[in-house]
């Protein structure tokens, strides 16, 4: 079975009969959908599946900046304590306000999770969600502004495209924090870069990046910056649970019946 990052129009001239596209991520950017609505091609995805997992990622990433667990896991297996006992203080996760930008599935167990260490949540998203308690901002400028922490959750389209920029790290300020388990291109990369380097915002843990695998050298100076694989969903229990999925939205497809997990976006 062959590989294909994008499933462009050359790509689908080539297979006529094609009828079903099963992708095993949550996110769809690297679909034309438009291209495959226009052939007639169903599409299948990971639907929520990961979605306690990564949000499970993006509290990880949070607590590890503001505690600065990875930065002092370093301090002693550099065998620093004995002559440097002093390190530098932390900052706390309770009570902390956290703009969420994407409250869909992920968005949602992330501030479920934040809840429960008492932080004060609040959003943004394409729309007001109307059943949930938290603030809605339209814009996100003005989010970041009223937030210590900010989350990406969000997918990558054109509108979201470099959506946090650095007009939006000076609101959220020098003490701000951007953990990212969205989409790597939702953040203007180098704007990031440059604002953790001069100060102007506190600190950042990615889980995505703008091209990936690669990482720009300087992140990997940043004490104040963790950084992880795009790996927010690669736990065993995730990977059974896609196991299961492929095989039921293939013997579904196969048998004329529904998706189990159709893209409804």
């Amino acid at each position: 079975m062959p590989v294909i990052n994008t499933l462009n129009s050359a790509v689908l001239d080539c297979l006529p009969l094609l009828k079903l596209v099963l992708t095993t991520s949550a996110g769809v950017d690297h679909l034309n959908l438009a291209e495959l609505r226009g052939h007639g091609i169903a599409i299948a995805c990971a639907g929520n599946l990961f979605s306690e997992d990564v949000a499970d990622m993006a509290v990880g990433l949070l607590i590890d900046v503001l505690r600065k667990v990875s930065e002092r896991d370093q301090f002693v297996r550099q065998c620093l304590w004995p002559t440097k006992p002093n390190f530098p203080l932390g900052l706390k996760l309770s009570d902390k306000q956290v703009g969420i930008v994407g409250l869909g599935k992920i968005g949602s167990e992330v501030a479920k999770r934040l809840e429960g260490f008492g932080c004060r949540i609040s959003y943004n998203s394409r729309t007001k969600k109307p059943l949930v308690p938290y603030s809605y901002y339209s814009n996100v400028h003005e989010l970041a502004a009223d937030c210590e922490v900010l989350i990406i959750c969000c997918g990558l389209t054109k509108e979201t495209h470099h959506m946090i920029n650095r007009e939006v790290m000076l609101a959220l300020g020098r003490n701000g924090v951007i953990i990212n388990i969205g989409r790597g291109p939702v953040i203007d990369e180098h704007e990031m870069i440059r604002c953790l380097v001069e100060g102007e915002i506190g600190g950042a843990g990615l889980d995505v990046f703008e091209i990936e695998p690669e990482v720009p050298r300087q992140l990997f100076t940043l004490d104040n910056v963790v950084l992880s694989p795009h790996a927010a969903v690669t736990t065993h229990e995730s990977f059974v649970g896609m196991s299961k999925l492929v095989v039921e939205n293939l013997e579904a497809f196969f048998s004329n019946k529904p998706s189990v997990s159709p893209y409804m976006g």
